[in-house]
């Protein structure tokens, strides 16, 4: 059975900085794209970047400039960097990894929090 386990979030100052980890037991590259995305109560699920096995990436307007993805295949874990971050960044931060013709895999997410 395959896990995504994510760690990282927590409290945040405005403009601060944190990491988020996802954590996949087994090969990362059975997922064909890798992504992080966020839910705030009473809103969906939002995309906020994703990896692809080839290396692309994609990022909510949102985030741009700001939050970067990536991975360690030799760790089997992907990133997501997130910079100058802003209280509308507040959110349950989701790993998911996409498989070709199967179904998705989530992480059981991780809070973060940015407030002064």
């Amino acid at each position: 059975q395959v896990q995504l386990v994510e760690s990282g979030g927590g409290l945040v100052q405005p403009g601060g900085s944190l990491r988020l980890s996802c954590a996949v037991s087994g090969n990362i590259f059975r997922f064909y794209r890798m992504g992080w995305y966020r839910q705030t109560p009473g809103k969906q699920r939002e995309l906020v970047a994703t990896l692809t096995s080839g290396g692309t990436t994609n990022y909510a307007d949102s985030v741009k400039g700001r939050f970067a993805i990536s991975r360690d295949s030799a760790k089997n874990t992907v990133y997501l960097q997130m910079n100058s971050l802003k209280p509308e960044d507040t959110a349950v931060y989701y790993c998911r990894g996409d498989q070709l013709a199967a179904s998705a895999y989530w992480g059981q997410g991780t809070q973060v929090t940015v407030s002064s």
